[in-house]
């Protein structure tokens, strides 16, 4: 195995070992969850845990322009992004 293959061997192993670790860590999440029920506070030791919902507001921009196409209009601003994939 070149020294390159080699290299190639190691990055993989700590990114597929990075990929675990947030594995473990997202259940590990999950079980604190399910042990918090509907409480929205726990405190174990020196931790404080929160898991409280959040409410936010937005605009549906579809009934706007549904109800005011006209005020929709005037009001709707077209952006471009460009999104990156790796499949």
């Amino acid at each position: 195995m070149s020294i390159h293959e080699l290299e190639a061997k190691i990055r993989e192993l700590r990114q597929l070992q990075s990929l675990i670790d947030e594995a473990e860590a997202e259940a590990i999440k999950d079980a604190v969850k399910a042990h918090m029920g509907a409480q929205d506070e726990i405190r174990a030791g020196e931790y404080r845990v929160t898991y409280k919902a959040v409410t936010s507001s937005r605009l549906d921009t579809a009934a706007l322009n549904q109800a005011l196409p006209d005020v929709a209009a005037r009001f709707s601003k077209e952006t471009v992004t460009r999104r990156f994939c790796v499949a």
